[in-house]
Protein backbone atom coordinates (compact mmCIF):
# COMPACT_ATOMS: atom_id res chain seq x y z
CA UNK A 1 0.00 0.00 0.00
CA UNK A 2 1.17 3.58 -0.62
CA UNK A 3 1.54 5.90 2.35
CA UNK A 4 -0.97 6.40 5.25
CA UNK A 5 -2.90 8.90 4.49
CA UNK A 6 -2.73 10.35 7.81
CA UNK A 7 -1.37 9.83 11.63
CA UNK A 8 -4.20 7.96 12.85
CA UNK A 9 -4.51 6.07 9.66
CA UNK A 10 -0.79 4.87 10.37
CA UNK A 11 -2.23 4.33 13.57
CA UNK A 12 -4.68 1.72 12.34
CA UNK A 13 -2.13 -0.06 9.66
CA UNK A 14 0.29 -0.62 11.88
CA UNK A 15 -2.14 -2.07 14.84
CA UNK A 16 -3.41 -3.78 12.06
CA UNK A 17 -0.07 -5.86 12.10
CA UNK A 18 0.38 -6.08 15.14
CA UNK A 19 2.50 -3.19 16.21
CA UNK A 20 1.40 -0.68 18.57
CA UNK A 21 2.54 2.70 18.24
CA UNK A 22 2.01 5.78 20.57
CA UNK A 23 1.05 9.16 18.58
CA UNK A 24 4.20 10.65 19.18
CA UNK A 25 6.07 8.02 17.34
CA UNK A 26 3.45 7.43 14.79
CA UNK A 27 3.62 10.97 14.13
CA UNK A 28 7.84 10.89 13.92
CA UNK A 29 7.03 7.81 11.29
CA UNK A 30 4.25 9.86 9.64
CA UNK A 31 6.79 12.69 8.94
CA UNK A 32 9.46 10.45 8.22
CA UNK A 33 7.19 8.99 5.22
CA UNK A 34 6.12 11.96 4.15
CA UNK A 35 9.69 13.99 4.10
CA UNK A 36 10.99 11.08 2.69
CA UNK A 37 13.66 11.29 5.68
CA UNK A 38 15.96 8.37 7.88
CA UNK A 39 14.54 7.77 11.36
CA UNK A 40 16.55 7.56 13.96
CA UNK A 41 15.00 5.48 17.04
CA UNK A 42 17.01 5.67 19.84
CA UNK A 43 15.58 3.58 23.27
CA UNK A 44 16.65 0.98 25.63
CA UNK A 45 17.02 -2.64 24.15
CA UNK A 46 13.80 -4.06 23.74
CA UNK A 47 11.32 -1.75 23.32
CA UNK A 48 10.46 -2.27 19.83
CA UNK A 49 12.65 -0.33 17.74
CA UNK A 50 13.51 -2.88 15.17
CA UNK A 51 9.72 -4.28 15.38
CA UNK A 52 8.74 -1.36 13.90
CA UNK A 53 10.64 -1.64 10.84
CA UNK A 54 9.28 -5.38 10.40
CA UNK A 55 5.74 -3.74 10.68
CA UNK A 56 6.43 -0.93 8.30
CA UNK A 57 7.63 -3.47 5.84
CA UNK A 58 4.60 -5.28 6.18
CA UNK A 59 2.29 -2.56 6.06
CA UNK A 60 3.62 -0.43 3.06
CA UNK A 61 4.38 -3.79 1.49
CA UNK A 62 7.99 -3.28 0.75
CA UNK A 63 10.62 -5.65 1.35
CA UNK A 64 12.63 -5.41 4.78
CA UNK A 65 16.44 -5.51 4.15
CA UNK A 66 18.62 -5.42 7.53
CA UNK A 67 21.80 -4.05 7.86
CA UNK A 68 23.18 -5.25 11.45
CA UNK A 69 25.87 -3.15 12.61
CA UNK A 70 28.87 -4.65 15.03
CA UNK A 71 32.17 -3.30 16.16
CA UNK A 72 34.63 -3.81 12.61
CA UNK A 73 31.93 -3.52 10.17
CA UNK A 74 33.51 -2.68 6.75
CA UNK A 75 31.50 -0.65 3.95
CA UNK A 76 32.32 -4.22 1.76
CA UNK A 77 30.21 -5.29 3.83
CA UNK A 78 27.57 -3.19 3.82
CA UNK A 79 27.91 -2.01 0.34
CA UNK A 80 28.83 -4.02 -2.80
CA UNK A 81 31.91 -5.99 -3.03
CA UNK A 82 33.39 -7.57 -6.33
CA UNK A 83 33.37 -11.46 -7.18
CA UNK A 84 36.87 -12.12 -6.96
CA UNK A 85 36.72 -15.55 -8.22
CA UNK A 86 34.15 -15.04 -11.02
CA UNK A 87 36.33 -12.31 -12.40
CA UNK A 88 39.75 -14.33 -11.76
CA UNK A 89 37.95 -17.32 -13.98
CA UNK A 90 36.91 -14.43 -16.72
CA UNK A 91 40.75 -13.20 -17.02
CA UNK A 92 41.83 -16.62 -17.19
CA UNK A 93 39.14 -17.61 -20.25
CA UNK A 94 40.08 -14.08 -21.94
CA UNK A 95 44.03 -15.17 -21.73
CA UNK A 96 43.17 -18.66 -23.14
CA UNK A 97 41.36 -16.70 -26.08
CA UNK A 98 44.52 -14.99 -26.86
CA UNK A 99 43.13 -11.62 -25.65
CA UNK A 100 45.49 -8.54 -25.96
CA UNK A 101 43.64 -5.69 -24.41
CA UNK A 102 43.32 -6.09 -21.48
CA UNK A 103 42.06 -2.53 -20.66
CA UNK A 104 38.94 -4.24 -22.06
CA UNK A 105 39.30 -7.18 -20.08
CA UNK A 106 39.80 -5.20 -17.09
CA UNK A 107 36.11 -3.07 -18.38
CA UNK A 108 34.32 -6.80 -18.48
CA UNK A 109 35.22 -7.43 -14.83
CA UNK A 110 33.68 -4.98 -13.35
CA UNK A 111 30.51 -5.67 -14.94
CA UNK A 112 27.24 -6.15 -12.98
CA UNK A 113 27.19 -9.92 -13.27
CA UNK A 114 30.26 -9.43 -10.92
CA UNK A 115 28.65 -7.36 -8.51
CA UNK A 116 27.35 -8.86 -5.00
CA UNK A 117 25.40 -5.96 -3.86
CA UNK A 118 24.96 -5.92 -0.29
CA UNK A 119 22.41 -4.09 1.92
CA UNK A 120 22.64 -0.19 1.47
CA UNK A 121 23.11 -1.01 -2.71
CA UNK A 122 19.92 -3.83 -2.22
CA UNK A 123 17.90 -0.64 -0.90
CA UNK A 124 19.19 1.71 -3.21
CA UNK A 125 18.24 -0.25 -6.56
CA UNK A 126 15.22 -2.06 -5.25
CA UNK A 127 12.59 -1.38 -7.82
CA UNK A 128 9.53 0.79 -6.69
CA UNK A 129 7.97 1.09 -4.73
CA UNK A 130 11.54 0.59 -2.53
CA UNK A 131 12.37 -1.23 0.24
CA UNK A 132 12.80 -0.91 4.10
CA UNK A 133 16.32 -0.36 5.28
CA UNK A 134 16.81 -1.14 8.95
CA UNK A 135 20.49 0.06 9.75
CA UNK A 136 20.04 -1.76 13.19
CA UNK A 137 22.16 -0.88 16.47
CA UNK A 138 24.11 1.42 14.09
CA UNK A 139 25.80 3.01 17.22
CA UNK A 140 27.85 -0.49 17.51
CA UNK A 141 29.81 0.35 14.18
CA UNK A 142 32.55 2.52 14.66
CA UNK A 143 32.93 6.84 13.98
CA UNK A 144 34.54 5.58 10.45
CA UNK A 145 31.20 3.49 9.46
CA UNK A 146 29.37 6.01 10.52
CA UNK A 147 30.99 8.66 8.47
CA UNK A 148 30.33 6.62 5.27
CA UNK A 149 26.37 6.60 6.15
CA UNK A 150 26.29 10.02 5.47
CA UNK A 151 26.43 10.20 1.69
CA UNK A 152 23.42 7.97 1.47
CA UNK A 153 21.13 9.24 4.75
CA UNK A 154 21.74 12.98 3.19
CA UNK A 155 21.18 11.91 -0.65
CA UNK A 156 20.31 8.41 -0.84
CA UNK A 157 23.25 7.46 -3.25
CA UNK A 158 26.46 6.34 -2.96
CA UNK A 159 29.35 6.43 -4.78
CA UNK A 160 31.30 3.41 -6.54
CA UNK A 161 34.76 4.01 -7.70
CA UNK A 162 34.81 1.21 -10.59
CA UNK A 163 30.62 2.58 -11.57
CA UNK A 164 30.29 5.86 -10.39
CA UNK A 165 27.76 7.58 -8.48
CA UNK A 166 24.40 4.96 -7.59
CA UNK A 167 21.29 6.92 -7.00
CA UNK A 168 18.11 5.90 -5.61
CA UNK A 169 15.43 3.54 -7.78
CA UNK A 170 12.77 4.48 -5.43
CA UNK A 171 13.39 6.42 -2.03
CA UNK A 172 13.97 3.74 0.67
CA UNK A 173 12.36 3.91 3.80
CA UNK A 174 15.23 4.03 6.24
CA UNK A 175 15.23 3.50 10.08
CA UNK A 176 17.92 3.52 12.12
CA UNK A 177 18.12 1.73 15.51
CA UNK A 178 20.42 2.74 18.50
CA UNK A 179 20.82 1.31 22.11
CA UNK A 180 22.77 4.38 23.05
CA UNK A 181 26.06 2.24 23.90
CA UNK A 182 27.45 5.99 22.42
CA UNK A 183 26.77 9.01 21.63
CA UNK A 184 26.23 9.04 17.64
CA UNK A 185 28.15 12.01 15.40
CA UNK A 186 26.10 14.76 15.01
CA UNK A 187 26.63 14.71 11.20
CA UNK A 188 24.28 11.33 11.51
CA UNK A 189 21.83 12.99 13.97
CA UNK A 190 21.26 16.27 11.40
CA UNK A 191 20.06 13.91 8.33
CA UNK A 192 17.55 11.74 10.36
CA UNK A 193 14.29 12.84 12.33
CA UNK A 194 15.24 11.34 15.71
CA UNK A 195 12.65 10.03 18.33
CA UNK A 196 13.20 8.86 21.91
CA UNK A 197 11.43 5.67 22.19
CA UNK A 198 10.58 4.60 25.92
CA UNK A 199 8.58 1.54 27.66
CA UNK A 200 5.11 1.29 26.69
CA UNK A 201 2.47 2.72 28.95
CA UNK A 202 0.30 0.05 30.72
CA UNK A 203 -2.74 0.13 28.24
CA UNK A 204 -0.35 -0.36 25.19
CA UNK A 205 1.93 -3.25 26.44
CA UNK A 206 -1.67 -4.54 27.48
CA UNK A 207 -2.58 -4.46 24.13
CA UNK A 208 0.80 -5.92 22.84
CA UNK A 209 0.49 -8.95 24.92
CA UNK A 210 -3.68 -9.42 23.86
CA UNK A 211 -2.24 -9.21 20.10
CA UNK A 212 0.66 -11.18 20.18
CA UNK A 213 -0.47 -13.89 22.93
CA UNK A 214 -3.97 -14.65 21.91
CA UNK A 215 -4.25 -17.48 24.22
CA UNK A 216 -4.05 -15.58 27.31
CA UNK A 217 -6.95 -14.96 29.14
CA UNK A 218 -7.77 -11.15 29.55
CA UNK A 219 -6.83 -11.23 33.53
CA UNK A 220 -3.68 -13.30 33.09
CA UNK A 221 -2.63 -10.50 30.06
CA UNK A 222 -3.47 -7.46 32.87
CA UNK A 223 -1.52 -9.31 35.80
CA UNK A 224 1.73 -9.82 33.27
CA UNK A 225 1.39 -5.75 31.88
CA UNK A 226 0.77 -4.47 35.60
CA UNK A 227 3.52 -6.86 37.26
CA UNK A 228 6.13 -5.99 34.42
CA UNK A 229 5.26 -2.34 34.36
CA UNK A 230 5.99 -1.97 38.19
CA UNK A 231 8.76 -3.98 37.69
CA UNK A 232 10.70 -1.07 35.47
CA UNK A 233 9.42 1.47 38.14
CA UNK A 234 11.13 2.70 41.15
CA UNK A 235 12.57 1.51 43.89
CA UNK A 236 12.18 -1.97 42.06
CA UNK A 237 14.21 -1.21 38.44
CA UNK A 238 17.08 0.21 40.74
CA UNK A 239 17.39 -3.81 41.67
CA UNK A 240 18.33 -4.41 38.14
CA UNK A 241 21.10 -3.79 35.42
CA UNK A 242 18.34 -4.32 32.79
CA UNK A 243 14.71 -4.29 32.66
CA UNK A 244 12.35 -6.57 30.60
CA UNK A 245 11.59 -5.35 27.28
CA UNK A 246 8.21 -5.73 25.29
CA UNK A 247 9.88 -8.94 24.24
CA UNK A 248 10.52 -10.25 27.34
CA UNK A 249 6.97 -9.40 28.27
CA UNK A 250 5.53 -11.36 25.05
CA UNK A 251 7.79 -14.79 25.74
CA UNK A 252 6.70 -14.51 29.87
CA UNK A 253 2.94 -14.60 28.67
CA UNK A 254 3.62 -17.52 26.04
CA UNK A 255 5.27 -19.07 29.23
CA UNK A 256 2.51 -18.44 31.54
CA UNK A 257 0.05 -20.06 29.29
CA UNK A 258 2.35 -23.12 28.18
CA UNK A 259 2.49 -23.64 32.16
CA UNK A 260 -1.45 -23.43 32.20
CA UNK A 261 -0.96 -20.86 34.82
CA UNK A 262 -4.31 -18.71 35.64
CA UNK A 263 -2.79 -16.46 38.52
CA UNK A 264 0.50 -15.42 38.70
CA UNK A 265 2.01 -15.81 42.15
CA UNK A 266 5.63 -15.41 43.63
CA UNK A 267 6.46 -19.05 43.32
CA UNK A 268 5.32 -18.81 39.44
CA UNK A 269 7.38 -15.99 39.08
CA UNK A 270 10.66 -17.20 40.83
CA UNK A 271 10.17 -20.43 38.46
CA UNK A 272 10.28 -18.13 35.12
CA UNK A 273 12.17 -15.34 35.96
CA UNK A 274 14.83 -16.30 33.41
CA UNK A 275 12.52 -15.36 30.52
CA UNK A 276 12.19 -11.45 31.85
CA UNK A 277 15.97 -11.28 32.70
CA UNK A 278 18.89 -12.64 31.04
CA UNK A 279 21.28 -12.42 33.89
CA UNK A 280 21.94 -14.67 36.64
CA UNK A 281 22.56 -11.62 38.70
CA UNK A 282 18.94 -10.13 37.86
CA UNK A 283 16.97 -13.51 37.61
CA UNK A 284 18.42 -13.51 41.72
CA UNK A 285 17.83 -10.26 42.48
CA UNK A 286 14.07 -11.25 41.65
CA UNK A 287 13.25 -12.63 45.14
CA UNK A 288 10.18 -14.03 46.16
CA UNK A 289 9.53 -11.31 48.70
CA UNK A 290 9.89 -8.94 45.81
CA UNK A 291 7.38 -10.60 43.12
CA UNK A 292 4.77 -10.66 46.15
CA UNK A 293 5.29 -7.05 47.07
CA UNK A 294 4.69 -6.73 43.05
CA UNK A 295 1.52 -8.40 42.80
CA UNK A 296 0.18 -6.71 45.74
CA UNK A 297 -2.83 -4.45 44.00
CA UNK A 298 -1.63 -0.59 43.10
CA UNK A 299 -2.98 1.55 46.02
CA UNK A 300 -5.94 3.95 44.59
Amino acid sequence: MSSPASVDALVQALQSVGYFADRRLATAVFLALKLQRPLLLEGEPGVGKTALAKALSEVLARSLIRLQCYDGLEQREALYEWNYAAQLLHMRAAEGKGSADMAQVEREVYQDRYLIRRPLLQALQAPAPGAVLLIDEVDRADEPFEAFLLEYLGEYQVSIPEIGTVRATATPVTILTSNRTRDLHDAVKRRCLYHWLDYPERERELAIVRAQVPGASAALAQQVAEFVGRLRSQPFVNAFQRAPGIAESVEWAKALVALDTIVVDPEVVSDTAGILFKQREDVAALTRDMAAQLLQPAEA
